[in-house]
């Protein structure tokens, strides 16, 4: 777990839905974290696995880009053996 460094972190407000917010201090209650590192872990992980997502599609869009495609014989195949 990394630990925040005051004078470093930048302060955020965020408006949660009633549901969540109450989720949210149910997991404080039960793990004794307080509100920041529980929120600053969970976006972490979100940015990441968003940041992850984005560079697949972008790496994706300039094979296209370079004429990299399966040709119908190999996705016809992948369909043949995995089903589809």
């Amino acid at each position: 777990m990394e630990i925040m460094k005051p004078g470093t972190d930048k302060p955020m407000t965020v408006r949660l839905p009633a549901d969540l917010a109450g989720q949210l201090e149910k997991l404080i209650q039960a793990t004794g974290r307080n509100k920041s590192a529980i929120t600053v872990a969970a976006l972490r992980e979100y940015v990441e696995a968003e940041s992850w997502q984005i560079q697949d599609i972008e790496q994706g869009i300039a094979e296209a880009d370079r004429g990299e495609f399966a040709t119908d014989v190999e996705v016809n195949s992948f369909f043949a053996k995995y089903g589809g």
